[in-house]
């Protein structure tokens, strides 16, 4: 071999060793920032009870006998890939705390209402959206309280998910709440300080299976937790019916996922019917809830903190239109926006997104109130602005 071979092969060996310094070097990185910030959590969640607690005894063998829990999880109807993406969900996690895309939050304060609920007469039915997924409901003389999250972030570190700013409620503004409804177990739709402080208000709690492990742990009383699997119903007081309905989600407040139940929720009353999803995916379910429950009144509807990456697990809003449709619902309300940023897409993108979808059929009207704004369920022809704009 010449001396001009050989200085060659011994700058591309050179030059490979060194490329996979750095590429070890990285990973290496990546490895120790992962190991501590999965430790500080792990930490943090041996010193507080915010991370609820898992079902055990009596709970979890009545979980156990579900048909939709396998393998020592629930599963969705259908195959549910969370990471549809080409990363890792180590890079995804990485991207997610540190994310720095243009307009994730609004360069202005949104506006907003502050009304009084304390003093609102039972005998209107009223919606409030609360901002996010967070809803209060007056119906037939029934005051609900759907994911309540009143806290200025919602996950379990301060500078994770923080809300954009002049929210102007809390615990102390609401009412004697006849049923909490709780979809899900994640942070942003159960927040531990805010069911801690609404709890002497809570008549009775409706929650998928297992979610009440969380409640009983943080002090509820179990003889007002209703624990439901899906297509089961409770039949609490005349006149009113809350059925429990399949989504396309998952569940869990820290490592451990799908050892709870998420859940979307149809109100029935002698007057009207409801319909929450909490978070889902689009799939085949919202066509057999409309085949069944049909006429719908109102769709309550997520429509944000989507991406490409997990679009089996949040709609995006083209879907939610479509949803929508598959429900036979007379009116549609999104939720899941307005309030926190949590995926990588502009803050007011899901009601362009929306707004668009829905000004191209007539199958629904579309009520997009502002935070606090009443919604009259009793009026019709109701209008709204596009206040993103």
């Amino acid at each position: 071999m010449g001396s001009w071979e050989k200085t060659e092969r011994a700058q591309k060996t050179g030059l490979k060793s060194r490329t996979d310094g750095r590429r070890k070097k990285r990973f290496s990185v990546m490895v120790i920032l992962a190991v501590l910030f999965f430790g500080f959590m792990g930490f943090s969640m041996g010193c507080s009870a915010k991370y609820g607690k898992l079902p055990a005894g009596q709970r979890l063998t009545r979980i156990e006998n579900s048909p939709n829990y396998v393998n020592g999880r629930f599963e969705n109807l259908t195959l549910t890939p969370m990471n549809t993406g080409n990363s890792s969900r180590v890079a995804m996690l990485w991207k997610f705390v540190f994310r720095s895309e243009d307009r994730l939050k609004p360069d202005r304060p949104l506006p907003m209402l502050k009304t009084d609920l304390l003093n609102l007469g039972r005998s209107q039915n009223v919606l409030v959206w609360l901002g996010h997924s967070s809803l209060f409901l007056q119906i037939e003389g029934k005051r609900i309280l759907i994911d309540p999250v009143f806290s200025s972030n919602a996950a379990p570190f301060l500078f994770l998910n923080r809300a954009f700013p002049g929210y102007p409620y809390s615990p102390e503004d609401m009412p004697q709440i006849d049923y909490l409804l709780l979809t899900h177990d994640h942070w942003d739709h159960l927040d531990y300080p805010t069911v801690l402080a609404l709890k002497s208000k809570v008549k009775n709690v409706i929650c998928g299976l297992g979610v009440g492990s969380h409640l009983e742990y943080w002090g509820f009383d179990p003889t007002v937790i209703f624990e439901a699997d899906w297509n089961e119903t409770f039949k609490i007081e005349p006149g009113f019916k809350v059925n429990i309905l399949p989504a396309r989600h998952f569940s869990g407040r820290f490592l451990t996922q799908n050892k709870t139940l998420w859940v979307g929720f149809l109100l029935e009353t002698a007057k009207r019917r409801i319909f929450i999803s909490g978070d889902s995916g689009y799939d085949s379910h919202f066509a057999e809830i409309g085949r069944k429950f049909a006429p719908i009144d109102l769709a309550i509807l997520e429509n944000g903190q989507y991406n490409e990456n997990w679009k089996y697990i949040h709609m995006m809003p083209e879907q939610v239109s479509q949803a929508a449709l598959d429900l036979r619902a007379k009116a549609l309300l999104p939720v899941h926006a307005g309030r926190f940023a949590m995926a990588y897409h502009a803050w007011d993108e899901p009601y362009v997104r929306l707004a668009e979808a829905s000004s191209k059929q007539r199958g629904y009207e579309l009520f997009t109130p502002i935070i606090g704004q009443i919604v009259n369920l009793d009026e019709k022809n109701l209008k709204f602005e596009y206040w993103w704009i």
